[in-house]
């Protein structure tokens, strides 16, 4: 995955899990030291409200839908409040004004084990709500995995052209 093709392999995609499951374990590290610390009315609420706003709604949309399309806005929902961006900006408000204190380790917990334990990360536009495997992806990986045998260990150098350029093409469609 890089800036010019923006999707994962089955192994970069385990190996960028694995980088948010590292933080998931710190996060567990420092709850269970700072365990007597913690207020806990607030852990719970500050874990819940990410998914209570981010997911409940477009998980139910999801399943009321006969066909499994629904708005964009439950998306754009689930990748606002799934975003590390929103919950650095929710931190620094609760820190100024409410102040620090340990309950706040809830909001990486919750995102961090998302990604790290179960590989949800933000949600493409083009895709269902809900995971399902798009037809294309297991051809492209297969692909992708072909390409990484290369020749006398080599990779494919920029510009390789094969197969995969018509399953790209295909996608574009």
């Amino acid at each position: 995955m890089d800036q010019r093709n923006p999707f994962e392999s089955p192994n970069t995609f385990k190996l960028h899990r694995a980088e948010y499951l590292v933080g998931f374990v710190l996060s567990i590290v420092l709850i269970i030291v700072h365990f007597g610390e913690i207020r806990w009315i607030p852990f719970v609420a500050l874990f819940a409200y990410i998914d209570l706003i981010g997911y409940i709604p477009g998980a139910i949309a999801f399943r009321r839908s006969a066909d499994g399309r629904i708005p964009k806005t439950y998306y754009v929902l689930y990748n606002t409040m799934h975003s590390l961006i929103t919950q650095t900006v929710v931190i620094g408000l609760w820190l100024w004004l409410v102040g620090p204190e340990w309950a706040l380790l809830a909001i990486p917990f919750h995102v961090l084990g998302d990604r790290g334990l179960f590989g949800n990360f933000l949600k493409p536009f083009g895709l269902p709500f809900e995971p399902a495997t798009d037809p294309f992806y297991p051809r492209l990986a297969a692909r992708l995995s072909a390409r990484a045998q290369g020749v006398g260990g080599l990779v494919p150098g920029p510009g390789a052209a094969d197969e995969s350029d018509a399953l790209v093409q295909e996608a574009g469609r």
